[in-house]
């Protein structure tokens, strides 16, 4: 059973303020993936394409995680705690509005094999 999980977080910059969140994820990026479970973490720019028309913020994190508690730790830790208050919560932040989203490739119900030691 697969225990990666995904993180899409998304962020909707303040006017004229774009270069300047982008910059500051962008800063992010190297730490995180010194961190144990980090399989991805790649900061990303919207880009306009007739086969993808979907609503979106500008700006996206496309994260994989080796599992939850690797992705929990990196939450917790004070680099990306700063970020959040400095720039999306303070008023004077860069970021006008954001989302964070975590997924799974396991489809529900997923009827994995049992690997636990068997005791005889």
């Amino acid at each position: 059973m697969s225990k990666k999980v995904y993180c899409i977080a998304q962020f909707q910059p303040k006017p004229g303020r774009e270069q300047a969140l982008f910059r500051a994820l962008q800063a992010l990026e190297p730490n995180t993936l010194r961190e144990d479970g980090c399989l991805q973490y790649i900061v990303t720019r919207h880009v306009t394409s007739p086969f993808a028309e979907g609503e979106s913020y500008p700006i996206a994190f496309n994260e994989i995680w080796s599992d939850m508690a690797a992705f929990e730790a990196h939450c917790q830790r004070k680099e990306i705690q700063t970020f959040f208050a400095e720039h999306c919560e303070a008023e004077t932040g860069t970021a006008e509005k954001w989302n964070v989203c975590i997924y799974t490739d396991e489809p529900q119900h997923y009827d994995a094999p049992d690997l636990s030691p068997k005791i005889a």
